[in-house]
């Protein structure tokens, strides 16, 4: 089974995959709504409006893992998302990154490693996974920002 074809649901709790992102380049990140890195938001919102026309998408997966940061239900992580950072990309339903009820999706993104050669567990709220158009993963930790150079030019080199 391939990452696209794991069930996920929605944010509204409707059945649903990655598959219509098959053919794209997608930006996988754990997010949450009270984290020192919520402001990445703002980021992630931009590259959605810098890339979505060449073929990519971020893709919000919140998660309440991590000291208790996304606390809210999908009503108000959508309301929070849609009115304070003008959020326009596609959020699934809160899941697990890690341990026994970890997201199938995320069990197969952590094999990567990123950088610094590290795999494993998702190590906070924000790492974020870049699959490109051929399905390659590249795995960035949580400090990375949307603005990185790094990013950017793996993102470019995705679409491509």
């Amino acid at each position: 089974m391939s990452l696209y074809d794991i069930p996920v649901n929605t944010l509204s709790g409707e059945p649903s995959s990655l598959a219509g992102f098959q053919g794209k380049a997608i930006l996988i990140v754990n997010v949450a709504s009270k984290c020192g890195l919520t402001p990445q938001y703002e980021g992630l919102e931009a590259l959605q409006k810098r890339y979505e026309t060449q073929g990519f998408s971020v893709v919000g997966f919140p998660c309440n893992q991590f000291a208790g940061q996304e606390p809210g239900s999908a009503e108000e992580i959508q309301t929070f998302c849609s009115a304070t950072y003008g959020v326009t990309f596609p959020l699934f339903e809160k899941i697990d990154v890690n341990g026994d009820g970890q997201s199938p999706i995320y069990a197969e993104l952590e094999k990567t490693p990123d950088a610094e050669g590290y795999t494993g567990d998702v190590r906070w709220n924000f790492e974020k996974f870049l699959i490109g158009r051929d399905a390659s993963v590249t795995r960035f930790a949580p400090q990375v920002t949307p603005e990185d150079p790094t990013l950017l030019v793996a993102i470019e080199s995705a679409l491509h």
